[in-house]
């Protein structure tokens, strides 16, 4: 057992060491982090949707901005649209499962906010018409992805791929890229202050 422990920390290691490397996905890291400040400083939201554990990334990325990440300071405007049970029977149930997030984006969503979907694969479709929503509505779209990045990848202005197909090595690459983003937005709005 303790191999197998030792063989499962190396992956993820290995995982986010050639995340490291990769100038792509560290360029889009910074073009995100740029895009959600200006977009803050202009009054905007930032939302975020996955499903299962990338629905709990979401919900867990809404707060750091919410609440706070490093330190204390006003809390910024950030949605998890996974969040509300009401909201999510009732559209899966009138509209079906595929509609969740694009009809909440469609309630919520305004021209200049963020949308940040979450899927290791790159294939939910609730994510996916989530996306094709955005692009009508004016809302820059990012995406966290895994493997090839999937259907998002054409479909977001950012689509960050995590070089691996192992969902929880990506997962864990994907909560990395979100504190490294709410990081660089905490910093730059309140750290002055």
């Amino acid at each position: 057992m303790k191999q197998e422990i030792q063989d499962i920390i190396r992956r993820s290691i290995d995982v986010k060491t050639a995340l490291l490397h990769d100038d792509v996905a560290i360029s889009q890291i910074e073009t995100v982090a740029k895009k959600m400040i200006e977009s803050y400083k202009q009054g905007h939201k930032a939302m975020f949707a996955g499903n299962g554990g990338s629905a709990a990334d979401a919900q867990h990325l809404a707060a750091e901005l919410v609440n706070r990440f490093c330190f204390d300071h006003l809390g910024l405007p950030a949605i998890a649209l996974t969040t509300d049970t009401s909201i999510i029977t009732a559209i899966g149930n009138d509209y079906g499962y595929d509609f969740l997030f694009s009809r909440q984006l469609a309630a919520l969503g305004s021209a200049g906010d963020i949308f940040i979907g979450i899927s290791t694969s790159g294939n939910s479709e609730n994510i996916v018409k989530a996306l094709q929503y955005c692009k009508e509505k004016g809302i820059y779209t990012v995406g966290l992805t895994g493997g090839n990045g999937g259907k998002m990848k054409s479909l977001c202005d950012e689509c960050i791929v995590v070089p691996s197909n192992e969902t929880a090595r990506v997962q864990e690459s994907h909560i990395l890229i979100g504190h490294i983003l709410c990081g660089f937005v905490e910093s730059a709005l309140f750290e002055s202050k």
